[in-house]
């Protein structure tokens, strides 16, 4: 591959679990030299963080998927010998992440304050819970707490289903991708106009993020409430037919299409079709759902296809993994560590037509520590 965009950049990433070292990730699959300041003896608690039971060199797989492509040193943050030796790296860094609740890193004497004057040029990322201030600021930032919090978790499911709770921590993922943003953005100013400077977002910021357009109909809209619908929810908004609909063989997704051309295909009572698909939605979904499960999936996608109905099969991770797109794409890669391969994801976009890769996993607990004596290479 060409010359990765960010080759040469130096990060030091204080953060731990998710949300601040999938920034991290990001920056390191464009070709940023990451190194991971962990504490010495435990490290990242993420390498102790099993999602199921299957261990890779003595770690989860959530923390190889987190933390692959990056280096690792080992410190105490209450030793004044190994504070130093990371105020040297400090200096010569382009990036510094870290993601402790408010205040901790300003006492450990790396807050940005303390970093601009080690390094006035210096790119500096945070993200936190709640924000940095306010009435949420000392509570835990949790990605299924923030879910909570947010309103993501009362709009999700339908009207009879009680709050649910997306299905992967997406808060802590768009939180990092938000502080990916904030520090590529910088790192443009500093090209340009020659300064530094500090970057903050939150795991609320991000959701609030992700609801901009609901949320924006909804303040414009004398703050009237959707009303999530109780018959094959999907959108808290929008009209019949939008949906998940059981099949007699599985489910199907149907986003948009004309109501009659519907009535037409699946027998429909034209009644049924003549009704206003926002206030009567969920009359009309009842009976298009009783419909559906009299054929299968692939007999009604061909049928919705042909027609131009925005349709799909609901597809396990299985299914997916059949259908091909995923090596058409180039999405995945393999990744190695002490003889062992695991298989992960890649960068969700190109660079001059090719897609990064690196084949290193996540580091060893402190297997970079010569950076600390040497600094960087």
């Amino acid at each position: 591959m060409t010359l990765l965009p960010l080759s040469g950049l130096k990060v030091l990433d204080f953060s731990q679990f998710l949300a601040g070292p999938y920034a991290a990730l990001k920056l390191a699959d464009l070709g940023a030299e990451v190194v991971k300041v962990e504490k010495a003896g435990t490290g990242d608690l993420s390498r102790y963080l099993y999602l199921t039971d299957v261990k890779v060199s003595g770690e989860s797989t959530i923390f190889h998927a987190i933390n692959r492509n990056k280096k690792s040193v080992a410190v105490n943050l209450k030793s004044e010998a190994d504070k130093k030796a990371l105020r040297e790296l400090v200096k010569d860094a382009d990036v510094m992440l870290q993601n402790f609740r408010p205040g901790v890193i300003d006492r450990l004497g790396f807050g940005y304050e303390d970093v601009k004057t080690l390094n006035p040029k210096i790119v500096y990322g945070s993200v936190t819970g709640y924000g940095s201030d306010g009435p949420w600021v000392d509570l835990p930032g949790q990605d299924l707490l923030a879910q909570a919090r947010s309103g993501v978790m009362w709009l999700t499911g339908g009207q009879n289903d009680g709050p649910v709770a997306v299905g992967l921590p997406i808060a802590d993922v768009l939180a990092g991708a938000s502080l990916a943003h904030g520090i590529l953005a910088l790192l443009f100013r500093r090209e340009r106009h020659g300064i530094g400077g500090c970057t903050e977002t939150s795991l609320v910021e991000a959701l609030a993020d992700l609801q901009f357009e609901v949320l924006t109909t909804w303040f414009n809209d004398g703050n009237r409430r959707p009303q999530r619908s109780a018959q094959n929810p999907a959108h808290a908004y929008l009209a019949a037919p939008y949906g998940v609909y059981a099949t007699s063989d599985g489910h199907m997704a149907i986003a948009m299409g004309k109501l009659d051309l519907l009535a037409e295909l699946t027998g429909l009572s034209g009644t049924t079709a003549l009704l206003d698909a926002f206030t009567q939605r969920d009359t009309i979904k009842k009976e298009l759902a009783a419909r559906l499960v009299e054929g299968t999936t692939a007999q009604w996608q061909v049928k919705f296809e042909a027609a131009d109905i925005w349709a799909a099969p609901v597809m396990d991770w299985e299914e997916l993994q059949d259908s091909g797109v995923m090596e058409t794409l180039d999405m995945t890669q393999e990744i190695h560590r002490d003889g062992i391969s695991m298989r992960t994801t890649r960068l969700p976009f190109k660079i001059d037509g090719e897609r990064p890769a690196s084949d290193r996993a996540a580091p060893k607990l402190g297997e970079a520590n010569e950076l600390l004596t040497k600094g960087w290479s």
